[in-house]
């Protein structure tokens, strides 16, 4: 028994010094610690909440807290120092530059239009899709249409309702930036507050048209349109029917896929930013290089797009 005893010792103590020798420690490095705070894009948030819950699982002493807000909150936060990354669905903006922020594009996402799944032309939207043009003189111009006019059957004369992001946001700015125009400001409608905002206000308004980053068009679990939401397709080339290279819209995977291969456009399609104030250090340097190394495994899972390997491996240089 004393024999039985003394071997399961020596078996114990040989898996606690196994288990010592692949800690951080053993190898000569400190053990990575530390609070890493995180606020910014509702676009980037279920990315970023997966990227903090794989990364805390592989260095369980660092705390990394999300939360959302709009890029423009994030962009504040961080180069107001409440925050060590601001997430920003959008370009930097040279005055942010300009106040010593450093970034570094990790992901690329796309903003859609959508409708309410029980509009009046549904059918005929989903077969015609809606142009650029028609977009532009909806938020742009402010034209008053009917469902009717958009779909070229006149006896139908609902109006259309419009609706906007009334927070600071990256997706708006990229809309915009789609319809001719560079900020958020030049669009007209009703302001809604955040992604989740529109996409409810828009799914309870049959009227209603919005527009929203993906991962809040699409339900995460189905990767289909979120109940009460259409996706409208856009008629690219203007032909007045949604072709079969520009029928991608029916699940998350295959717009990803159709953003991927550049047959979305490019805005609305755009690279999702992360934002410090000066160049990062520490913990909030090692996630950032995790994110642009071991995280993009989880890119395609979430239903994001990845990043030519190019601007990765430029973003890492650009850590070093």
């Amino acid at each position: 028994m004393r024999k039985a005893g003394a071997v399961a010792a020596v078996l114990l103590m040989m898996l606690v010094v196994a288990a010592w020798l692949a800690t951080p420690l053993a190898a000569g490095r400190p053990e990575l610690s530390g609070t890493v705070q995180v606020s910014g894009a509702w676009a980037m948030y279920p990315m970023m909440v997966r990227w903090a819950s794989e990364f805390m699982k592989v260095h369980p002493r660092v705390e990394v807290d999300v939360s959302g807000g709009g890029a423009g909150k994030g962009a504040a936060d961080a180069l107001g120092g409440l925050v060590d990354i601001g997430m920003i669905s959008r370009a930097i903006h040279p005055e942010e530059t300009a106040k010593g922020g450093w970034w570094v594009p990790v992901v690329k996402d796309a903003v859609v239009p959508t409708a309410n799944a029980a509009n009046p032309t549904a059918k005929d939207l989903a077969a015609k899709g809606m142009t650029q043009s028609q977009f532009t003189a909806l938020w742009i111009e402010g034209r008053k249409m009917t469902w009717g006019e958009i779909v070229g059957k006149p006896q139908i004369k609902v109006p259309v309702r419009i609706y906007t992001r009334a927070d600071a946001c990256g997706a708006a700015d990229v809309w915009a930036l789609y319809l001719g125009k560079k900020k958020q400001e030049d669009l007209k409608g009703l302001g809604v507050n955040n992604d989740p905002g529109v996409a409810e206000a828009v799914s309870r308004d049959k009227s209603g048209i919005g527009y929203n980053n993906a991962g809040y068009a699409y339900d995460p679990k189905t990767g289909r349109p979120v109940q009460g939401l259409m996706v409208i397709p856009i008629d690219t080339n203007g032909n007045g029917k949604v072709d079969k290279e520009e029928s991608f819209y029916a699940t998350r995977a295959s717009i990803a896929k159709a953003v991927a291969d550049g047959r979305f456009p490019s805005p609305p399609a755009r690279d999702l930013n992360l934002l410090t104030r000066g160049k990062p250090k520490g913990a909030t340097a090692e996630f950032i290089r995790w994110i642009l190394t071991d995280g993009q495994k989880y890119v395609q899972p979430e239903g994001f797009i990845l990043l030519p390997k190019a601007k990765l491996q430029a973003g890492l240089k650009a850590l070093k």
